[in-house]
């Protein structure tokens, strides 16, 4: 297969988050052909399975939307370079796993090949989740997601949190502010306190995870002459995988807590979060995908679908080409080069 073409080929099939009807039935029609392969379809998820046991089997995941386009983004080929919406996150990605789920016939463990929906929105949406709601149907020992990584081999991931903080205070006339309580001045203190919190990284396994905390949106106020009677903000905690998630939110509420009035009405409250995944680096399958890159493994900065496995007993990494750093870019592209190389890793892997 000319994985470059038919990367290409993928990308002019149009998969918005929620719009992967298209590129669904595309990879179901061109899977179901080879007899042994066992494809199922779940709204807009595909599964193919090779025969055998599940406590030896491997799950090779992808997913198949892509984020909005950029205003006069357009998918070229330029000296063996692949540019357009999807060429990294991850189209390349996909057509290495349909032209090995097509070609691997006979692997040395029993494959899932799993192209899920709406990866790119929120988890609760995810078409991952609808395939885990099927009992036995991406089952496995070990995940390998194929998402951009430089072709290293990024191990675990953070855990991502979202917190919403609300201040309280009471309107006024702002000409007679000291008839209220002025809610955004509240705010003021902790948010100076998130900006000059800088969390130290977290070694796991030999990997530095650094963790990042950011406010990502402040509100507040009504009119221009009234005193604000609320003010919050978000915040986003990216923490490292030895942490849970009610670790992560303990911390985050300690750091600001001396500033809350509770009774007066403040609130902390979780508005969204996920653990992350360990690395495993001593799992025989991730031990021999690193010793096969040649390439030294990193931390995954940020969080994917390694958690969603984490949380149901499964190791997994990533691994795949393209670099994450153009993902989602006006300039997203790949090189053909690395889908020939990833390819070739994973068959070695595999076959």
């Amino acid at each position: 297969m000319d994985l470059l073409a038919f990367t290409e080929q993928l990308m002019a099939i149009p998969s918005v988050s929620r719009d992967e009807d298209a590129i669904a039935t595309f990879v179901a029609e061109y899977l179901a052909p080879f007899g042994h392969l066992d494809v199922v379809r779940v709204g807009d998820n595909v599964v193919a399975r090779t025969a055998g046991d599940d406590a030896d089997r491997i799950v090779v995941g992808g997913h198949l939307d892509t984020v909005p386009p950029h205003d006069g983004q357009s998918i070229r080929i330029v000296d063996n370079v692949l540019y357009g919406l999807g060429a990294a996150d991850m189209k390349s990605s996909i057509s290495i796993m349909v032209d090995l789920a097509t070609t691997i016939e006979r692997p040395r463990r029993p494959i899932t090949w799993v192209f899920y929906a709406r990866e790119e929105i929120g988890r609760a949406e995810s078409g991952l989740e609808d395939l885990f709601a099927v009992p036995g149907l991406v089952s496995g020992s070990v995940a390998l997601l194929l998402e951009p990584t430089d072709l290293a081999v990024e191990a675990g991931c953070q855990g991502t949190l979202r917190l919403e903080i609300t201040m309280a205070g009471a309107p006024a006339h702002t000409a007679r502010p000291f008839m209220g309580r002025n809610a955004i001045h509240r705010l003021a203190p902790v948010l100076a306190t998130l900006a000059s919190t800088q969390p130290a990284p977290v070694i796991v396994d030999g990997l530095s995870y650094g963790e990042q905390l950011q406010v990502v949106k402040v509100s507040g106020g009504t009119a221009g002459n009234v005193v604000p009677a609320s003010a919050s903000c978000a915040v986003n905690y990216r923490f490292a995988p030895t942490k849970s998630l009610e670790d992560a939110a303990a911390w985050v509420t300690s750091l600001i807590e001396h500033h809350l009035d509770r009774e007066g009405g403040d609130t902390v409250v979780v508005a969204d979060g996920a653990a992350g995944g360990m690395p495993n680096l001593n799992h025989p399958v991730i031990h021999e995908l690193v010793a096969a890159t040649a390439v030294t493994p990193v931390a995954k900065v940020g969080w994917t679908d390694v958690a969603t496995f984490a949380q149901r007993g499964i190791p997994a990494c990533n691994y795949g080409p393209g670099s994450p750093l153009v993902a989602h870019h006006a300039d997203e592209h790949v090189r053909g080069d690395a889908l020939v190389t990833a390819r070739s890793v994973l068959e070695n892997l595999l076959h």
